[in-house]
């Protein structure tokens, strides 16, 4: 433990971990919280994406104001925020004070997606490699199944006379972020000494056409997973009547054998061709969500859903880490930034498109998304082949 304790990069690792269990316990009952304070699916779903949206603007005034060599100091504040934004959400539980419960939501989607942002570059600046890429993905999304885990340890259950319900679960995601925010507090970061490019990073990324068809890719992408996924926790509970404790179980199996598999893929599974590795990942989820719309079978959707899930960690070190880490150490920082802001807007549409398709039936959630799936294909191909040519590993 004191080997690892020792390298800085792994010390913002463990912190990242601890604030994904806190956002993973948190998401997990987030639209339940919602739905229990007297909002709709279609009202939580267009909360939700203005939320997402509006994290635009956040990483917008983010890349002009914050540098590399600030952004520890910038993430503390962030996460004080976030921890003060979380403790009037626990207080006004149902208290009918609809539009501030709103603004605190997309307050807390804003601020979640910029701490989030801050982590990779904040590494790059000690060490970059696919691999490190990957593991950090990795250590996210594991982190956050811990919190899913959590939640549906203690959610309905009566412990020491108090029953658990999705109020207490948010209280225990913001000890979480507390424990997080303390650590941080502590980490001694040495000094941060990198060039800052005055190139436009707009003129740096579209006046390429490999750089321009990553981040064309990674919207579409990002816009196909959210119109099918983007309510699925009111997609089991509503649709597919699962309890909300069975639902929880549902994602923690998923989130758990998804980072098995993501670890195992990374190691020992990635084939040396990547058109296998992308046909694997996006050409057999293409296929469930077509299967899903036309059979209209409640086995397939759920099939379909879980093969998403299961896959959604792995092979980054293929689908993204080459693109990311083709860029220039002195534009890591804005085009993390934009990549985001371009990942924000595609979640912001797809969550919006899934609110839609949610009234109209859940075949047509996975038709759309399929559609946009078909477009990500064949753009992750003609990436693969232009990175070819380019000589990009």
């Amino acid at each position: 433990m004191s080997k690892i304790w020792k390298k800085t990069e792994n010390k913002i690792l463990i912190i990242l971990l601890l604030f994904s269990i806190s956002i993973g316990l948190w998401n997990n009952f987030r639209q339940l919280w919602m739905q229990d304070n007297g909002l709709d699916p279609i009202q939580i779903s267009r909360i939700l994406s203005f939320g997402t949206l509006s994290c635009v603007i956040g990483i917008l005034i983010f890349s002009k104001y914050i540098k590399l060599n600030k952004i520890k100091n910038f993430i503390t504040i962030a996460l004080l925020i976030k921890i003060i934004n979380l403790v009037i959400l626990f207080f006004i539980n149902n208290t009918n004070l609809g539009s501030f419960i709103n603004l605190s939501i997309i307050i807390d989607i804003i601020i979640e997606r910029l701490i989030i942002i801050s982590i990779y570059p904040l590494i790059v600046t000690i060490k970059k490699s696919n691999t490190l890429y990957s593991k950090r993905k990795l250590v996210e999304y594991t982190g956050r199944d811990l919190g899913v885990l959590i939640g549906g340890f203690v959610i309905g259950k009566t412990i020491l006379g108090i029953v658990f319900n999705y109020n207490l679960c948010l209280l225990i995601s913001i000890i979480f972020s507390v424990i997080s925010l303390i650590i941080l507090s502590n980490v001694k970061l040495e000094s941060v000494e990198t060039k800052t490019s005055n190139e436009n990073i707009f003129k740096y990324i579209f006046t390429n056409k490999f750089r321009t068809t990553y981040i064309i890719y990674y919207l579409i992408g990002e816009v196909a997973y959210s119109t099918a996924l983007g309510l699925k926790m009111l997609t089991l509970t509503n649709y597919l009547n699962f309890t909300d404790s069975a639902a929880t179980k549902y994602f923690l199996i998923i989130g758990i054998l998804a980072d098995i598999i993501g670890i195992v893929a990374l190691k020992f599974l990635t084939p040396k061709n990547d058109y296998i590795t992308i046909t694997i990942k996006f050409g057999i989820r293409f296929l469930g969500y077509t299967l899903a719309f036309l059979s209209n079978n409640i086995v397939v959707v759920i099939c379909a859903m879980s093969w998403s899930l299961l896959v959604s960690t792995a092979y980054e070190n293929v689908t993204d880490a080459p693109y990311i880490n083709s860029i220039e150490l002195d534009k890591q920082l804005a085009y993390t930034n934009l990549r985001y802001m371009v990942g924000s807007l595609g979640e912001a549409i797809g969550t919006f498109l899934c609110g839609i398709m949610y009234a109209i039936g859940l075949r047509y959630m996975f038709g759309l998304s399929a559609f946009f799936m078909l477009a990500q294909l064949i753009l992750a191909y003609i990436l693969i082949h232009q990175r070819r040519k380019l000589n990009i590993k």
